[in-house]
């Protein structure tokens, strides 16, 4: 019973202590709202017939108001009375230092008058509203609230004053009381107060409680021979006088529905929020045994206006050392064997990477009876070049350049221009039975092979095999380098798709070094297509021409 009272003392007390922090018009408006200026001296109020007044207090000494034509009524200051009709009329202080004029209005008479602006129910933690009774048929410029004969403004809480309606932010259940609307107007001169009294009933949640851990009808893992904690944590509504239960129960499934209760120490309670609190209580196995696990735990909430409970069992955990033995020798060859299949898969691709960037050929360029060995398909009608020689074909690319396809181009800035040996199938190659073999001698015999690539060269047999050739003798550690000039890629990987490519050419398309012919910009000479050229060339052989 002590600790029952003690928990109980405790969760009301944790209502006064924790700050609230809510936002609206709260938020909006923190400034303390003094009111308007009043005359200390001299008060003049107004009330409505059969409603609660209490008189202002100026100091602690002096409570009394005595009528001054009628020295026999009086009233103490900061005690609520009844007004009646003939409480009207001019009230002053003992000791003379105040006055205060006092009219009472009659109910009938009194166009704003409703009974149903009197009471107001208030939902305890909730934002409340408290509407100032006559306040949008009267002519008060400014309101300002009281409960009893203290400002709200001047009350450590969270609140403020809008179109005359005061909003609490959050209702308390101390709120249950009268409040006091004081209306300000000027009339003739004359500052006056409409004081219209508002009773407040803040009522309580009328929840049940409701438990967040553990879950109904889950299992808690626990090892054999150690001790375990089973955790409950309920969420209670406020309650004045009945406090909240929490208790553990545990069911034996051997007797059929046989329950016991799980005596424990005292559940651990918190504020969580201004009318809710979160009660934790925890029942402790210290060492866990095979009945344990034969057996239902149920945790069981109660208050005034229901209960709840969830139920869990136990199981025992699987060690981890299985995990150590099975899950990941299996996770590490799973991934072993993905890396091997990637690399089986894309072997072709990473061994051409690594021979063209990281593994550069040193054979000797004298021993190599062509400097390039250009491979090309016509992909427009041949221009007829024909009584121009060399030297005047180069002083003028400027001007007709743009005019010259890149087959036509490469091999004269190459060979007139640079002084490269070209070997070009169409001029020093001859076709029989032996082509095939020139060919791929012919490769062998140049230090780099230049294919000028395109939708009409994918789809030439003759040059496919040339691409095919030179890949292979790459392969076979040759110090031969490969540069493909794509004219356009799109287009060739379209024509692709409709003749198959071999599968060495369709994978080495991707990866090979490679330049990109651009019509207009790279069909000149000064342009970054060549020099981008000549840093991949090799230096040319030395020979008769050159010197």
């Amino acid at each position: 019973m002590v600790s029952t009272n003690r928990m109980r003392d405790g969760y009301i007390l944790l209502f006064w202590v924790f700050p609230v922090f809510l936002e609206g018009c709260c938020e909006k408006h923190k400034q303390r709202d003094k009111g308007p200026f009043i005359n200390m001296r001299e008060q003049h109020y107004r009330v409505v017939e059969g409603e609660m007044f209490v008189m202002p207090c100026t100091n602690k000494e002096v409570t009394k108001y005595e009528m001054r034509e009628n020295g026999g009524l009086y009233f103490h200051c900061g005690r609520e009375f009844l007004t009646k009709v003939e409480h009207s009329g001019n009230y002053t202080l003992v000791n003379g230092r105040m006055s205060l004029q006092l009219q009472v209005l009659e109910k009938q008479r009194y166009p704003c008058y409703n009974t149903k602006e009197e009471n107001v129910e208030l939902l305890a933690g909730a934002g409340g509203t408290i509407p100032c009774p006559g306040f949008n048929c009267s002519l008060g410029a400014s309101v300002t609230w009281y409960k009893g004969n203290k400002s709200v403004s001047e009350q450590r809480r969270t609140s403020c004053v809008e179109n005359g309606d005061l909003h609490l932010c959050p209702v308390r259940h101390v709120d249950t009381g009268r409040f006091f609307c004081d209306q300000h107007f000027t009339e003739q001169g004359i500052h006056w107060i409409l004081k219209r009294p508002v009773t407040v009933m803040a009522k309580l949640y009328e929840n049940p409680p409701r438990i967040t851990k553990p879950i109904d009808n889950t299992t808690d893992e626990v090892e054999l021979g150690k001790p375990h904690t089973l955790t409950c944590e309920v969420h209670f509504p406020f309650e004045v006088k009945f406090p909240p239960q929490v208790r553990w129960y545990v069911n034996h499934r051997e007797d059929g529905d046989n329950r016991t209760l799980f005596h424990s120490e005292n559940p651990h309670v918190e504020r969580v929020e201004y009318s809710i609190c979160k009660v934790t209580h925890n029942i402790f196995i210290q060492e866990v045994t095979a009945l344990h696990l034969k057996n239902t735990y149920t945790c069981m909430a109660k208050n005034s206006f229901g209960k709840h409970s969830v139920t869990i069992k136990l199981k025992r955990k699987v060690h981890e050392k299985w995990l150590l033995l099975f899950v990941y020798p299996i996770a590490s060859l799973a991934l072993v064997a993905g890396m091997a299949i990637v690399l089986h898969v894309k072997w072709l691709e990473l061994k051409l990477i690594y021979i063209t960037r990281f593994q550069r050929g040193k054979a000797d360029a004298d021993e190599k009876e062509f400097d390039v060995f250009l491979s090309y398909v016509w992909t427009r009608p041949q221009l007829s070049l024909s009584g121009q020689g060399p030297s005047q074909e180069l002083s003028d690319y400027s001007s007709i350049s743009d005019l010259r396809p890149p087959e036509v181009m490469i091999p004269m800035v190459l060979e007139d221009l640079w002084g490269y040996r070209l070997c070009l199938l169409e001029r020093d190659m001859l076709p029989g039975e032996a082509y095939t073999n020139d060919v791929v001698r012919a490769i062998r015999r140049s230090q780099i092979l230049i294919c000028v690539v395109s939708a009409e060269y994918l789809a030439n047999s003759n040059a496919v095999f040339v691409l095919e050739s030179g890949i292979k003798v790459l392969l076979q550690s040759s110090p031969l380098r490969i540069l493909l000039i794509w004219m356009n890629r799109t287009s060739a990987f379209s024509l692709e798709a409709d003749s198959p490519l071999p599968s060495v050419v369709q994978r080495a398309l991707k990866v090979l070094p490679s330049l990109d012919w651009k019509s207009g910009h790279s069909a000149r000479v000064s342009s970054k297509f060549w020099r981008s050229l000549r840093k991949a060339l090799p230096k040319p052989r030395v020979t008769s021409q050159n010197i």
